[in-house]
């Protein structure tokens, strides 16, 4: 078998050859004066340096986006080389042939394996979507549907990175992406048919409406039509329109919510997740008003909200539409440790008080081990969004790997013989400190010694001699 890096530097330099071959023909047709060569050439040369120059200009004022393919293909390089050395499951239709048992059943809902395609652009179409399936993922949440697709306007570039010193991990994400631009119509059909392709694998339709209930009662009413599984509900996108109320704008207004919610489970026959927003300070608030309107679960972390950057350079934010960007969603692997404080939050207070909800975990997972450390605060799905946009969608093959990976470390058998384990181990401050106290004193009382000189035994006699030395 010939190694992976040397087809790969095999593709790059047959590439590379291929731009190099084509600009010299290119020149000897126009040399030679054939007008119906040259003129081919021309509208090539053409249409690339008018894509350059849409690229440029979508960068803004003295940025320059356009890099040749190679720069791409070692980008994807990179990426490929993350998961390098990462344990490979094999799935058949996103359940584990071999090893540890990943399924999950979640509200009444049989997942293959807990790995979920976040809303947003890894499920933004039909296509994008199928090719989820076909590589396993456990289920596809698909981007965010209203009934007025005419009124969302995405802008391009649309996302920004934070990289480590090093130029090569991803370490934060931004985006201002905006919900689904697409008819509702055509991503209602697309739903449709994927149900019909994947009658056995889990598909969730993401939505956001306004502040009004006839609007809900007929989004919710047509998308249940398609057959999905389940609803998320947007209540959470840090830039979705708040102009409209929609988005965390509606999810941070607790008076808002008790009505949405209630006309949302009033609508539904199917079981529905409230997307939450990391962004408001008590996370369990709208959490609580979400469930105790007869939601069946709760999702988070969403983006949280974040301006990127400056360039240095140009003395402009990042992204840069126009020279000019708005504060957008902050994601990838920097957002894992606040996912998870807000993550163990919900659980908590679903395990103290709605037994029998879900939590559905979200922030930063690239790996099965990240993912462990949210089924193990008590969730009962894991979402993945940015990192499918840095890796791919073969990443749920390592994503089961890892996971199954840390549950034979354990001998565990299947997730429920773990999920929520770690939650009984988070405490207040204040109790920290007593449980400390008493430990210290219960430490020092074992070092008093000997209360008597019956008790001395002659194997232990230096252990019992240090257990009196005061200065130790």
């Amino acid at each position: 078998a010939i190694p992976r890096s040397l087809l790969e530097e095999t593709l790059l330099a047959c590439h590379f050859f291929l731009i190099v071959n084509t600009t010299f023909t290119m020149a000897s047709s126009h040399l030679s004066g054939s007008s119906s060569s040259s003129s081919r050439h021309c509208r090539v040369v053409s249409s690339s340096q008018q894509q350059q120059q849409r690229f440029r200009n979508s960068r803004g004022p003295g940025r320059s986006s356009w890099a040749p393919p190679w720069v791409a293909m070692a980008k994807a390089r990179e990426a490929s080389e993350f998961l390098a050395g990462e344990r490979v499951a094999n799935l058949k239709d996103g359940a584990a042939v071999d090893g540890p048992d990943l399924s999950v059943t979640v509200n009444g809902i049989k997942f293959p394996n807990p790995f979920v395609i976040g809303s947003g652009p890894p499920g933004t179409n039909y296509a994008v979507m199928k090719k989820a399936f076909d590589e396993g993922w456990g289920g596809v949440i698909c981007k965010t549907i209203s009934l007025d697709a005419g009124a969302v306007h995405n802008v391009t570039p649309r996302y920004a990175k934070l990289k480590a010193h090093d130029n090569k991990q991803v370490l934060g994400w931004q985006n201002i992406e905006l919900i689904s631009d697409r008819p509702t119509e055509v991503m209602l059909a697309e739903l449709k048919q994927l149900k019909e392709e994947y009658p056995d694998r889990v598909l969730i339709a993401s939505l956001m409406e306004e502040y009004n209930k006839d609007r809900w009662d007929e989004l919710i009413g047509r998308t249940i039509e398609t057959g999905v599984d389940a609803l998320e509900i947007n209540f959470s996108c840090p830039h979705g329109m708040p102009e409209r109320r929609m988005g965390a704008a509606m999810g941070q207004d607790c008076e808002l919510l008790q009505d949405v919610t209630k006309w949302i489970a009033d609508a539904s026959t199917i079981p529905v997740w409230a997307k939450m927003t990391p962004n408001d300070i008590n996370i369990t608030s709208p959490g609580r008003v979400s469930l105790d309107n007869g939601i069946d679960g709760l999702a988070a972390i969403n983006t949280i909200m974040s301006v990127m950057g400056i360039n240095l350079k140009t003395l402009r934010p990042e992204p840069s539409v126009e020279g000019y960007s708005t504060p957008g969603g902050y994601s990838a692997a920097a957002v894992r440790p606040i996912a998870l404080a807000k993550c163990m939050s919900l659980a908590k207070m679903i395990r103290d008080e709605y037994p029998g909800r879900s939590l559905s975990g979200i922030g930063g997972v690239e790996t099965g081990k990240d993912a462990a450390e949210f089924l193990l605060i008590g969730a009962d799905t894991v979402q993945v969004c940015t990192g499918v946009m840095l890796h791919g969608y073969p990443l749920i093959k390592t994503l089961c790997g890892g996971l199954q990976e840390f549950m034979e470390e354990h001998d565990f058998k299947s997730i429920d013989e773990f999920k929520g384990a770690a939650l009984p181990y988070f405490t207040t401050h204040a109790e920290l400190y007593r449980m400390q106290e008493e430990a210290i004193a219960a430490k020092k009382a074992a070092k008093v010694g000997l209360k008597n000189d019956a008790e001395w035994t002659g194997d232990g006699f230096q252990a019992e001699t240090d257990s009196m030395v005061s200065n130790n």
